[in-house]
């Protein structure tokens, strides 16, 4: 973890998006092993997937040709997350991702909506965990922002949490944003405090990355699938990563407006 702040938060991009669209029809495109070439050669710094037992975006065979690729850029982290009581061990096993994040995903969830609990997922996950950390990959807890929980999940020997994001992002803009972002930088203290990195993810875009890393500057990733790929669409891929990347960094103009 920096010393010392500012610092760059590491972009990952989720290309689930793209397997989903790739899936809606009988053919190869868009390819998600494409989309995550072109986002590294862009300087995204990693390519998180979240394989789901249905297969309905990213696909056992595409999280393979994806290590495959990521072993081509060694200097970059392949993130694979997902509910590790459904199907996520058998891939993690296989490929040793640089990062496993745990989502405590129901099968047939839309989206993932809410964090680990503790203490009532301590015994469970416990190991899963030490698993994790004998193949050599670092452990991120996929967590709502409760100071209370980082001391606990810090205990259970996760490296990282991931702070589930999407109450600030409906937060944003509103009058109620100050109030929700003071959640997260509390959990963030917290976090630090037990000895955790942090990671976020879920529903951040260009407009609200700004202001959540200048509230929450110990950042150290950020996952993001919907909306980076929705505006690649617009804007291609290489663009939009360096718009992310620009929208990230310290200082940046929208961090001032």
């Amino acid at each position: 973890m920096p010393a010392s702040h500012p610092h760059r938060t590491a972009l990952s991009v989720n290309v689930n998006k793209v397997a989903l669209l790739r899936n809606s029809r009988h053919l190869d495109i868009p390819s998600p092993v494409r989309a995550a070439e072109l986002c590294l050669k862009a300087g995204a710094d990693g390519i998180t997937i979240h394989p789901r037992p249905d297969e309905r975006h990213i696909r056992a065979q595409d999280a393979r040709e994806l290590a495959a690729l990521m072993r081509q850029w060694p200097e970059r982290e392949f993130n694979i997350e997902g509910n590790p009581f459904h199907n996520l061990m058998p891939l993690v096993r296989e490929l040793r991702p640089q990062q496993c994040t745990l989502v405590p995903d129901s099968q047939d969830q839309f989206t993932s909506d809410h964090g680990w609990n503790f203490p009532q997922d301590a015994e469970r996950l416990a190991p899963v965990v030490a698993e994790l950390h004998a193949l050599g990959v670092r452990v991120s807890l996929f967590m709502d922002p409760l100071p209370g929980a980082m001391a606990a999940a810090r205990a259970l020997g996760a490296d990282r949490v991931e702070f589930y994001t999407e109450s600030y992002a409906r937060a944003w803009g509103t009058p109620a944003q100050a109030a929700v972002l003071q959640t997260f930088a509390d959990a963030g203290l917290a976090a630090r405090a037990a000895g955790l990195g942090i990671n976020a993810g879920h529903d951040l875009n260009r407009q609200n990355l700004p202001a959540f890393l200048k509230a929450v500057p110990e950042v150290l990733e950020v996952s993001i699938g919907h909306a980076l790929i929705s505006d690649a669409l617009e804007l291609g891929y290489a663009a939009t990563v360096q718009a992310y990347l620009q929208a990230m960094a310290p200082g940046s103009q929208a961090e001032r407006a």
